[in-house]
């Protein structure tokens, strides 16, 4: 048990130091830790049941493996959770029902033909082949149209009539508008319809992400890749964009696929001309990062007021380690509508987050207590938590 507190003692003693001196703090964290994790979805839909979505990375932008509870902390309003009082699950959700959405954009422009298209359109194959059935993919291609590009299938759960429209593709195009068409995917993925009455629909989608298939070149896009990148960093929820750099003609020009992928939080792959690895590392995007995601479910004890209140998930890896980050964000405490969907998802998560009696979800001080240094030899002392706290500088000496 104590084994279990220390990992959210930890995450609190940050969360405090940070509080205090927010930029050594974040500068150390990211420094030591080499890892680290976005928030973006918050589903309040279910109240007093709160839904966190989010997506964790290494240096190399891949999933973190093997996470359990263990890893995680929870705070609300700055109290930690107790993980023993079993108020907060975590799931990956590779196992659930909720939908991923994904854009896939290929380059039709005549630079791509011949093996290089070829293996293009296979990978684009393959990366239909591997998704969910609840999964929706779009295509888009790179074309000498108006705008500089083709919508080839909107948002579609059947793999096999996303094949047959892949298979039609021509890479007949005479120029490349590549930061247009990225531009097109993420309005695409912006005003794409949700669905869904709750958060374990399988209807409702809770992330969307871009796959670009291209040699990297750019001729006469109305956005500047500068333009695209300012785009990508205001967006409010993050589009992640995984793009392959695959070319036989001129690699000077793939830094522009990794530029945008770097920026969105994404992932650049330079399989250059090795077409057999192109097929392999976009099935990758399906089942490694995609389908990696995480929720953390918890019961708010918060009464219903309309207002938002502020949470912190810390994520420790590897465990034990004592290296974390952390990412604030906010939930609402709302009355949710008597619909059945709804009223049937929140007798289903009453029974997996039963109700404490007391209303305390949080560590007992006495459990964090245990964990202070001693004043003297004796018990705790009741200021033991400035033990956590940065230390003011030592007076001058006079002059």
């Amino acid at each position: 048990m104590a084994k279990r507190l220390s990992i959210f003692v930890w995450v609190l003693a940050l969360a405090l130091l940070v509080s205090l001196a927010p930029s050594a703090a974040r500068a150390q964290n990211q420094g030591v830790t080499g890892f680290g994790f976005k928030i973006y979805r918050v589903d309040s839909s279910l109240y007093p049941f709160t839904q966190v979505y989010f997506r964790t990375f290494d240096q190399n932008m891949d999933p973190l493996i093997n996470l359990t509870e263990l890893n995680f902390g929870l705070m609300v309003a700055g109290r930690s959770y107790d993980p023993l009082k079993l108020q907060y699950t975590i799931q990956t959700l590779q196992n659930r029902q909720e939908a991923f959405r994904s854009v896939l954009v290929i380059d039709c422009s005549k630079t791509m033909e011949g093996e290089p298209f070829g293996y293009a359109l296979r990978a684009a194959a393959r990366y239909v082949d591997s998704k969910r059935p609840q999964d929706e993919v779009a295509i888009l291609a790179i074309k000498d149209t108006a705008t500089g590009w083709e919508v080839v299938s909107e948002f579609e759960k059947d793999g096999g009539a996303l094949a047959r429209r892949i298979a039609d593709m021509r890479p007949d195009g005479l120029s490349t508008r590549l930061y247009d068409s990225v531009a097109a995917a993420i309005a695409m993925c912006g005003t794409s319809s949700q669905g869904g009455a709750t958060s374990l629909h399988a209807n409702l989608i809770v992330s969307n992400s871009i796959v670009v298939i291209s040699d990297g070149f750019d001729e006469g896009s109305a956005l500047s890749r500068e333009e695209l990148n300012n785009r990508i960093t205001n967006l409010a929820i993050p589009i992640p964009i995984y793009s392959f750099g695959y070319t036989q003609i001129n690699p000077s020009h793939l830094v522009n696929l990794e530029s945008l992928s770097k920026n969105s939080l994404g992932r650049y792959y330079d399989v250059r001309t090795d077409g057999t690895a192109l097929q392999r590392k976009v099935e990758d995007i399906q089942r490694n990062i995609l389908q990696g995601d995480y929720v953390i479910t918890f019961r708010a004890y918060i009464p219903v007021d309309g207002a938002k209140h502020d949470f912190m998930v810390g994520v420790e890896y590897p465990r034990g380690s004592g290296k974390i980050t952390y990412q604030s964000a906010q939930f609402s405490a709302i009355q949710p509508p008597p619909l059945p969907p709804i009223r049937d998802a929140m007798v289903k998560l009453n029974g997996k987050l039963k109700p404490i009696p007391d209303g305390n979800p949080y560590l007992d001080s006495g459990d964090l207590e245990q964990f202070m240094p001693k004043a003297g030899g004796g018990k705790a002392s009741s200021s033991s938590t400035d033990e956590f706290m940065p230390k003011a500088p030592a007076p001058a000496a006079p002059q």
